[in-house]
């Protein structure tokens, strides 16, 4: 029932020569791309690691040129595109409060010794201060942004609005491009 027929014959072979390689002899313009694409393969695993090491550290070096001169290309996801671009700019083009928080706890800590009950109303200033002006921060962020990018997501980026304005503006990375007061073009 399952057998083959005796009537079907058996498929001929093929031919092939004897003893050869079965696959076409490559051309030169192969064979030379080959031969230089072994040379760059490592031939063991500390020279693998070496090349690995080498191509980390000049990947690196990019990413922090990148973040130096604010060029989205090398950026990490977190900073990349028109959104974010805009949001460092708008944050380093105004004085925030949070970002001299912490050389006026510097400044009160010094003077607590001094007068206690001046340190205490300065400590409570400052971070009534740094309250409100991180809430105007968030309430402006959120209308520029629905403003200016209807269309885009801009999930997060407020956030990041408001880390960038904590931090001391020598400190910011990428580096900030615009002056405080600049006036901000439209199109990102």
């Amino acid at each position: 029932m399952f057998r083959r027929s005796k009537t079907a014959e058996a498929p001929s072979p093929t031919i092939l020569k004897e003893g050869g390689k079965g696959r076409p002899t490559p051309s030169r313009r192969e064979a030379q791309a080959a031969a230089k694409a072994r040379a760059r393969n490592p031939r063991d695993k500390k020279e693998a690691a070496r090349l690995q090491r080498e191509r980390r550290t000049q990947h690196s070096a990019k990413a922090r040129e990148a973040m130096r001169t604010g060029d989205d290309r090398y950026l990490p996801a977190r900073d990349k595109g028109p959104v974010r671009r805009f949001v460092r700019d708008w944050v380093d083009a105004r004085l925030c409060m949070a970002e001299l928080l912490l050389p006026l706890l510097i400044l009160i800590m010094v003077s607590q010794p001094i007068n206690q009950r001046l340190s205490s109303g300065l400590w409570t200033a400052t971070i009534l201060l740094v309250a409100l002006d991180t809430a105007y921060v968030v309430f402006r962020l959120r209308r520029e942004l629905g403003r200016r990018f209807p269309d885009r997501s801009t999930k997060g980026a407020v956030g990041y609005g408001v880390l960038r304005a904590m931090q001391l503006r020598w400190i910011r990375m990428p580096k900030s491009k615009v002056k405080i007061g600049s006036k901000l073009p439209e199109k990102y």
